[in-house]
Formats: structure tokens, sequence, C-alpha cells
């Protein structure tokens, strides 16, 4: 059986919650059911498949915000947070 398809929010509302240093904090939920981004009292959350093992939660994030941002998942970096559910990501150019 196929996966569901990810839920999003809309791009613009995920790149307002972006700083002027091209800055985005988000809440990792690791090991959820569906894989979704969602945005609550101006917090980004993310839910991803993926165990938080060898990096692959972390891919996972990178993944499903870059599909969010309507951007190449390479243009996104981890700043802050490899083992932690609070992250720090950064667009680059």
């Amino acid at each position: 059986m196929a996966r569901p398809k990810s839920d999003l929010p809309d791009a613009a509302a995920l790149a307002a919650l972006v700083d002027a240093e091209g800055r985005l904090a988000v809440r990792v939920t690791p090991g959820a059911k569906v894989e979704a981004l969602a945005i609550r009292d101006g917090q980004l959350t993310a839910k991803v498949r993926a165990k938080p093992q060898d990096g692959k939660a972390n891919a996972a994030v990178r993944a499903l915000l870059a599909a969010g941002l309507g951007l190449a998942p390479s243009r996104l970096e981890l700043l802050r947070g490899e083992t932690s559910r609070e992250k720090q990501f950064r667009i680059v150019d």
C-alpha cells in the first residue's frame, strides 16, 4: 500500500517563519505514523516516520522542510540540534 502524501502548510506561511538571517526553528517528533509539518502558535513542528538513528530523522526533516518550502534539500543546513528535538536550520544560497 502506498504511503499517503505528507501534510504540508502553505509555502508562504513557512517562509514567514524564516528570520532575517535565513534561520528556521522546528520542533521534531521522530517515529511518527505520518509525516507532516504544522504551525501552531507561531512554532513550526515536524513529524517524520524515520527513527532518530544515524541521522535518518534529521535527513527526513530536511527533506520535509525542503518540500514545504519548495527548495532543494541541499539548500537547508542543520545549524543546531543534531541530537535534540529542537532544531534550527538555515537556508543557504
